[in-house]
């Protein structure tokens, strides 16, 4: 079944006169075959891969992208991208990493290896760049979504996001349309993350005939034996390894059940909001939100100049918040962020920034700050919060989060921010240092710490709220 639905293509080495099979030394399994099919005999353009850990999603993937580099097996010759969470991610698990025979993930382009392969379709590689070009010209090339500005203006044939759930989900949003202007392909692949942006994909890719969508348990994956990829044996031993680790009983449980069964409930261990976001999606506060046309609206800001600006919006309700939208955008000026505001329907109260509101750099006149610049372009009044510790705005928005609402489509974003922020990992320790991890999370979870150390639930005074100018 295998061998029969898998497409090869013979390809002449400008080196030898040996002919190499592509794809190169990879034959699927029974639960693979189905993605094949979808990608090279129905023509699909999109897939979603939600399969256990170790079932070889990724070299899948790469194996798929490597026969697509060639028109001789109905690709084409260009640029293909394999993005994971961060570069590093990527060289560890892709560019330098084996499987389990020893097999290195990259000789699955032969000629990579000299010593493996000396006559191959590799033309030359770039080490840093993660980049490997072929003889026919296409070319392809590891990166890290951690800096997504490397792929603006670029014209990809093919995207293969590796682990969806842990990426910065605006890398896609860049990519999609250039994708779908090219007639290029994507594939995302991953294990759960909780309620996220990649369980957002799947279901809808589970309700859409033009996608392949896949979710693969322990229970659905067998080897060319017939025996399971990962055994009982082997899931009690990772059991018994957490738990000698320190971790409780349920938090083992929920780890396995994410990593090798696939379930969305589970969450990012190190996370500052897990509790908080699972008790509110719980008592319904994760939900519609209405904008109620009559009232006003705050905003709370996380401010960045070379890095991304995060909005939320909220209308005060009695002693609660409610969340009716949330805005995010990466190295824009001020200037934008005042016309986003202004296209918006909404009526103001006021705009709480953070400390470095008072900053000189951030696309102001000589002289002018921050917050004169907002104000002068129409974003007033402005507050400034103080800097505070970090710890302590991260429990202040923990106890302030049993008084907030949600509106689960116009929040999506930062609500992924909020489920993704998490403490930084320390690898020699093997334990979570006592310190926000800074990644693409940081951003609308900081904007989230400023509504909570902004007392906006002081009494409302009278002053006029206030709408942007035309």
């Amino acid at each position: 079944m295998a061998n029969s639905n898998q497409p090869q293509s013979s390809i002449n080495s400008s080196s030898s006169a040996q002919v190499i099979r592509i794809p190169y030394n990879y034959l699927p399994r029974d639960y693979q075959v189905p993605f094949w099919v979808a990608m090279t005999q129905q023509k699909k353009k999109r897939a979603v891969m939600i399969w256990h850990r170790r079932s070889g999603k990724d070299k899948t993937a790469l194996n798929f992208a490597v026969s697509q580099m060639f028109p001789e097996n109905g690709g084409r010759i260009g640029t293909y991208y394999h993005l994971f969470p961060t570069y590093a991610q990527g060289k560890k698990v892709m560019w330098d990493g084996d499987d389990k025979t020893g097999y290195k993930s990259m000789d699955h382009f032969p000629g990579f290896s000299a010593h493996r392969h000396p006559a191959g379709i590799v033309a030359r590689k770039n080490e840093t760049e993660l980049r490997v070009e072929l003889i026919n010209g296409s070319a392809y090339q590891i990166i890290g979504t951690d800096n997504f500005d490397s792929i603006r203006g670029t014209n990809p044939a093919g995207v293969i996001y590796s682990e969806y759930a842990w990426q910065n989900p605006q890398a896609e949003l860049i990519l999609s349309p250039i994708l779908a202007e090219n007639g290029g392909w994507a594939i995302f692949n991953s294990t759960p993350l909780g309620h996220n942006h990649a369980e957002g994909l799947y279901r809808m890719a589970k309700g859409n005939p033009d996608w392949y969508c896949s979710l693969l348990t322990v229970d659905d994956t067998k080897d060319f034996n017939g025996q399971p990829v990962f055994s009982k044996a082997r899931l009690d031993e990772e059991r018994h390894s957490r738990l000698a680790m320190g971790k409780s009983e349920s938090d083992v449980e929920t780890y396995i059940q994410q990593e090798y069964y696939c379930s969305f409930e589970g969450y990012l261990e190190g996370s500052y909001y897990t509790e908080q976001l699972k008790a509110a999606r719980a008592q319904g506060r994760i939900t519609r939100v209405p904008w109620r046309v009559n009232e006003p609206v705050f905003t709370f800001w996380d401010i960045g100049v070379g890095d991304s600006t995060a909005i939320w919006f909220g209308q005060r309700y009695k002693h609660l918040m409610l969340f009716i939208d949330y805005y995010e955008n990466h190295g824009q000026q001020v200037g934008h962020y005042a016309k986003i505001l202004h296209e918006k329907p909404y009526t103001y109260y006021r705009h709480f920034w953070p400390h470095d509101g008072k900053n000189r750099d951030f696309s102001g006149t000589e002289g002018e700050d921050r917050r004169a610049t907002g104000q002068r372009l129409g974003i007033r009044p402005i507050d400034i919060v103080p800097r505070g510790d970090v710890d302590d705005g991260i429990d202040s928005a923990r106890r302030l989060f049993s008084q907030c609402w949600f509106d689960a489509g116009k929040c999506a974003k930062g609500l992924d921010a909020l489920a993704s922020y998490h403490k930084e990992w320390d690898e020699d320790r093997k334990e979570f240092r006592n310190k926000p991890y800074h990644d693409w999370a940081s951003h609308g979870a900081d904007a989230f710490r400023t509504m909570a150390k902004s007392h906006w639930d002081v009494p409302v005074q009278d002053d006029m709220p206030h709408r942007l100018p035309p």
